[in-house]
């Protein structure tokens, strides 16, 4: 089994730490699973062995044609359904009922894929992803919220599960992953639909410069006079940074901005 780097590939080759995944997404017998990149079936096996259903994306056509002669049976069975395409052009309402999305991502999408399907118009319940222990930290265990943790705690909860070691990968990667679960997915944050489009241009603003003040990056979009008057209505220090504030201030100072 040959790794294409240009997919980003490192195969996950140890089967207790697959089981370990499946067990932190906490799925039930009759959950519909989308896994992401099976490569050689490692963790697709162990789904198989706890939910209804599994569908599979791969972009690798040549592991898409040993996929589906090792996993024949449950093909026909029509328990794993196996799909040659890209995950980023891939519509998930296909899926048409409520699912949980599991998967070993290439570190190079991590930051497009979890942002494709947290604001998926059919998003899943849930995500159980294998990252890279630093996107994994970043979002559930830093102090400091950054933009990343924002636009993921603003959907779910996020929780760090546990580290896997670079060796548990072939070809090993230079760092180790971990696994991240979000459960709770949803768009409960917003009452109405532009105030998520609000919401994301307030922090996308707030965290454009690192070294500035807040109410300074602000500026690139809202009067100060109008600035301090939110940062009053929320109780927001004039000289705060982006990262000093919980998601809570950001929603409600993107309503009072907007």
């Amino acid at each position: 089994m040959f790794a294409k780097k240009s997919l980003g590939q490192n195969f996950l080759m140890h089967r207790q730490t697959g089981e370990r995944i499946v067990h932190a997404a906490n799925l039930s017998k009759d959950a519909v699973v989308l896994e992401i990149g099976p490569g050689t079936g490692m963790l697709t096996r162990e789904l198989l062995t706890q939910v209804a259903r599994v569908v599979a994306v791969e972009a690798d056509g040549t592991l898409v044609e040993e996929l589906r002669e090792t996993f024949a049976v449950e093909i026909a069975e029509e328990r794993l359904e196996l799909i040659h395409a890209d995950i980023r052009s891939f519509d998930a309402s296909v899926i048409g009922e409520t699912y949980h999305l599991v998967a070993n991502i290439p570190y190079y999408i991590t930051g497009e894929i979890i942002r494709q399907f947290l604001t998926e118009k059919h998003q899943p319940s849930s995500m159980t992803l294998l990252v890279q222990k630093e996107v994994a930290v970043r979002i559930a265990r830093a102090e400091k919220e950054s933009l990343l943790s924002l636009s993921v705690k603003v959907y779910g909860t996020p929780s760090y599960c546990f580290t896997v070691p670079r060796g548990a990968f072939v070809p090993a990667p230079n760092v180790d992953s971990a696994v991240l679960h979000i459960k709770d997915i949803s768009r409960s944050s917003f009452e109405l639909p532009e105030q998520e489009t609000q919401f994301f241009t307030c922090i996308r603003a707030g965290f454009a410069h690192k070294r500035k003040r807040l109410a300074k990056n602000l500026e690139e979009y809202w009067d100060r006079e109008v600035i301090m008057g939110a940062f009053e209505a929320c109780t927001i220090a004039k000289d705060a940074r982006a990262e000093e504030l919980k998601l809570a201030d950001w929603l409600q100072l993107a309503r009072e901005l907007n």
